[in-house]
Order: structure tokens, then sequence, then C-alpha cells
């Protein structure tokens, strides 16, 4: 069976919203990325529905976006004739400040030949246990819950919507679901301006991006759909905006994404830094500095994108996607240790003290921070831990943690430098030093190759990043054993990497976590693999959706997308394995 995920997503920094190239919206969590959806068919059938659909049969259907944006277009061709739907959310500047108003814009074009449509709206809450019940006044629909209410108005009568009537489409239908008050200008009007400013938001955004010319449309998709993610309103970078897709059929790896990793805040960071956008790390690093950590001074692998501790994770009594059950919400990885949190949160910090292109006055000198930081990895550093592949029943002292204790010493170094401090400067040295003996007591001189953790025979692919990260020099004897070892326990002969293929509290890995092929990329660039970096990257875009989007994991032989989607991580590795691939291509032009 052929599995990739049939929707879109649009957002504005408020709210996601997936579409299906039916032009169902199949999952929008409201009022916040991680709330209840209200409209959520993508798990259960009960869990409300937004659909627009012809009354003749339906022949073809095609997805795009408008070129350089998040405003997405779905085409529908039937019997006697077709029709477009085109979604969006507003996000633009208007006198200089950023609007993103939780509002959802559908706009319903007629194409050719005749057409009839009728409106499905049907909105539900605390995952489908509610059913929103529709009230009527000045030619707008409102549902409201004791959290929030939200209004529907539309150029076409209401209570036809509400009846499920029929609409000949002789004229654009506009439907606009929003929270503010009462539009007063005609709704054809007051969305064509919306549309006009937010195209213009986004063309301009990617505009502004620094893209080196390889790879740059799969780029441009990619950093379009990363900046989807932050939560404008606290900086907060989700990991998906999506629940218990399973990372394969039936296996019982369902798990809640809606939260802010902060190893995946670093990554996506990194790539939109790479792509030369700052305002979302200078965003984050509010989102960070406002974090509460616990009394001992940690910080948990993750939060809530308003910063909350508790995020308890419940079991829904829900169909799952496809009927893959569980279904979760909430995410009980926030009780594990997972210490290589501290080195990413200070290499994620490391442009705001050093990027000459961020002004004085946006800098971020909170020394404290850097110092706490330093002292936890100094704390952890003899302590096992869950890993970054958050294992739920063991702890070990993981390789790739000691990489970050290691990567967060020698930045706190780079930032002690910069301003001039000594103690922090020697006390990074040390920390570096103890980081460095942990990391080389994870190389198990048999295999020839650095092992997941301390005493273990487990291979790991997240290690490539000991080469990508420059703890290994690219072209030693020991990064060449060591990408030998990983091809040869770790890869798919199409290529694909698993993260590790030893048992875990589920069994073995049944697919491949996207991210972990990107970072092989990344290593073979690294390592001047020139064309076989390019040749697999070229393979693994082959393997987005329809749209240009990727999933976290692939089944190797047959290609089909599982897991949360789109999966920020999976982006991230896509931006800076092309980011890598770039400067090496640019190198060896002039050399």
């Amino acid at each position: 069976m052929h599995h990739k995920y049939n929707t879109g997503i649009i957002g504005n920094g408020s709210f996601i919203a997936h579409i299906n190239t039916f032009s169902d919206i199949v999952w929008l969590c409201w009022p916040n990325f991680d709330s209840s959806p209200i409209f959520g068919k993508l798990m259960d059938q009960n869990c409300g529905n937004f659909r627009i659909s012809p009354t003749t049969k339906i022949q073809s259907v095609s997805q795009s976006y408008l070129e350089n944006t998040n405003i997405l277009k779905t085409e529908i061709i039937t019997e006697t004739g077709s029709f477009a739907v085109i979604d969006f959310a507003p996000r633009y500047y208007q006198n200089g400040n950023l609007r993103y108003k939780r509002n959802l814009y559908r706009k319903i074009v007629p194409l050719s030949g005749d057409i009839k449509i009728k409106v499905e709206l049907n909105p539900t809450y605390d995952y489908g246990e509610t059913k929103l019940i529709p009230k009527i006044f000045a030619e707008q629909i409102q549902y409201e819950t004791n959290q929030f209410q939200f209004h529907v108005q539309s150029n076409v009568s209401v209570n036809q919507i509400l009846k499920e009537n029929e609409f000949h489409l002789n004229q654009s239908i506009y439907l606009v679901l929003h929270e503010s008050e009462k539009i007063e200008i005609p709704i054809s009007e007051f969305v064509e301006d919306e549309l006009s400013k937010t195209k213009q938001y986004w063309q301009n955004w990617v505009k502004h991006c620094t893209i080196p010319n390889f790879a740059q449309k799969q780029q441009i998709r990619s950093a379009l759909c990363l900046k989807l993610h932050q939560f404008q309103e606290t900086g907060a970078i989700i990991a998906a905006s999506t629940t218990s897709l399973p990372e394969s059929p039936n296996s019982g790896r369902n798990w809640d994404y809606r939260y802010c990793w902060l190893r995946d805040g670093f990554y996506t960071l990194l790539a939109l830094t790479n792509l030369g956008q700052f305002e979302e790390l200078e965003n984050y690093s509010q989102y960070i500095s406002n974090l509460t950590p616990t009394n001992d001074g940690r910080y948990q692998p993750l939060y809530s994108i308003f910063g909350e501790h508790l995020l308890e994770e419940k079991i829904l009594s829900l169909d799952g996607y496809q009927g893959n059950q569980p279904v979760r919400i909430g995410n009980s990885a926030y009780t594990h240790k997972q210490n290589d949190a501290y080195g990413q949160i200070l290499l994620s910090l490391l442009p705001l003290y050093s990027d000459e292109r961020i002004p004085e006055k946006n800098r971020f000198h909170n020394l404290n921070l850097i110092q706490k930081l330093l002292d936890q990895i100094e704390l952890t550093m003899d302590e096992p831990d869950a890993g970054l592949w958050e294992f739920r029943n063991f702890s070990q002292k993981h390789c790739y943690t000691y990489l970050f204790h290691w990567i967060g010493a020698k930045t706190a170094k780079e930032i002690a430098l910069k301003l001039e401090k000594q103690e922090l400067l020697e006390k990074s040295e040390r920390l570096m030093r103890e980081a460095e003996l942990n990391i080389e007591s994870c190389y198990d001189s048999e295999l020839g190759c650095y092992t997941q953790a301390q005493g273990k025979k487990d291979l790991d692919a997240s290690l490539l990043q000991l080469i990508t990260l420059g703890y290994l020099e690219p072209h030693s004897e020991k990064a060449k054993s060591h990408i030998k070892a990983i091809e040869s326990q770790l890869k798919t002969k199409e290529g694909f990497i698993y993260r590790y293929l030893h048992k875990d509290d589920f069994g073995k890995p049944e697919t491949t976590f996207l991210v972990c092929t990107f970072w092989y990329i990344e290593a073979l660039a690294c390592m001047d693999r020139l064309d076989e970096a390019i040749h697999l990257f070229e393979y693994v875009c082959g393997h987005a959706n329809h749209l240009g989007l990727f999933s976290e994991d692939i089944e190797s032989s047959s290609g089909n997308q599982w897991g949360n989607f789109p999966q920020t991580y999976s982006h991230v590795g896509l931006v800076n394995s092309a980011h890598k691939i770039a400067v090496k291509k640019s190198k060896s032009l002039f050399w």
C-alpha cells in the first residue's frame, strides 16, 4: 500500500491547519497549537469537519502553494466543471507592526463549467466529546465554549451553509472563520485585501532568505514550513502540529509532538540562521530566558508553548489515524533526564553573542544564563540519561549527550573569549576536556566506531554529528572508520539510515528516522564525498509528499511516509544538509 500524507498546512504563528486534497480541513487545533482540534477528522470521524464538496463526481484533484508562500490552493475537477479553494491565514506588517490574527480564510473560485457545492461545517471540542452548537445573529454563525468563541461569516447566506444547502458557484464564495468582532466591509473586499498583503509578506520573507544555489525550491518550502511552527506569542517552536501519527503501522509508537523540545528548537534555529533569518532566534531566546528551571537548576527536555512544566500523557478513546491506536495527548518525556539540552541551548544562543548582523541592543548578554547552563553540564557530566531517542525504560551514559556537553562547553568558551571572562573561559576548557574523555570512552576499537553509550555495542545514527559538528576531523581515519561502521549496520540498501537497530521498549524500529539520513548526507558532504551526498539528497527529496512536505519517518523499501507530519526535524535536516553541500560545491568551483 502506497502511503503519503495527502495534506498541506497553512498558518501564521497562531494556528496550523491541515487541508487535504479534497479541501477538507482535517486537523485544526484551536485556539493554540496544543489545544483540542475543532476539526480533527484526521484522528476520528467524530472530531469535527470543515469540508467544501461538489455535488457531481470528482474526477481529479491537485494541490499546490502559491509561489513562495504558505497560501494553499486546491483544485478539484468534476464531471461538470472545476473549481479551486484557496486557504490561508493572515500574516503581514501594518504600520510597522506584525499582524497575525487568529483568522482562517477560504476562497472558493469557479474555474470552468457548471459547479454546485455544499459546505459542511461541524466543529467539535474536547477531542470530539463536545459538539459545538451554532448560534446565528447579525448574519454570522457563532460557536462558543467556556474557553473561547469564534464566528463564521460569508458573502452567501450563513443559514444556507448550516442547512448544508447547495450553492451554485457563479461567483467566488468567501468563508471567514475569525475571533474578533464582525467584519463591516464587504467580505469579498476584506478577504482579497488580506490575501494580497499575506502573499506579499511571505514572498518578501523568502526574498530575504539567503539560499545558496542548490535545491533552492526544496529549501524555500522547508523554510516556509519551519516558520509556521514557531508560536509567535511566546517564541516556542513545536516539533510538529500533530499527535499520534504512527511511526509505523500498528507499532504503538504514536506520540504527541505539539510541544517545544529544546533540542528541536536548537536544530530549527540553526536551519533558519543558515537561511539568514534571525527574528525567530530573537523570539526563541525570549522563550528560553522565560523558562523556569526546576529547583536544582535543571531544564526539562520539552515544555509547552507557554513554558508549562506538566505535560501529562493520557490515552484518548479515539479511532486514531487509519485506525492506529493509541491516540495520546501530552508527553511523559517531560519527566526525563535528557542532558544534551544544555549544550543545545548554549549553541542556539551563540549567534546572539557572536553574529555581527544582530545589532548590539538586541544582543543577549545574559551571562547568568550561560553560567547556569555550564553548571548543569558540570553537574550532569557523570549522570546516565534517557538520551535523545527518549528511551522510556532505561538510562545509559550516551555518547550524544557527551558530544553536546563538549559543544556546549566549546560554545561557552567562544562567548567567554568574546566577552573577555577569564573564569568562564577556564571552566569551559576544563569541561571540554572532561566531555572529550567521556566521548572517547564510547569508542569501541573492535567495531572501529563510537557506540551509543559507554560500555555498549549498539550503533547510533545521531553520532554522525561527531563529524558534522566538528568533533572529529572529517578526513581523519577515525571519522572514516566511524562512518563506515554506521553505513554497514544502519544503512538500508536504498540509502536511508535507521536511528538504531537494537530493541528498545517497543521492539526494533521498523521505519527510518528521516533526519538521520540528512545527517548522513551532511557528513558525506563534510568528508568531501560530494557526488554521493548530492545523489542521495536528490533521491530523498523524491520522498516528500505532493507539496514538498516531509514526515518524521520513511519506510525504506516502499518509500512510505509515517510519523508526525510535517516534521520540523526532517525539514531542518534538509536545509542544513543542502547548506553544507552548497558550501562544498562553491569551494570545489574555486579550488
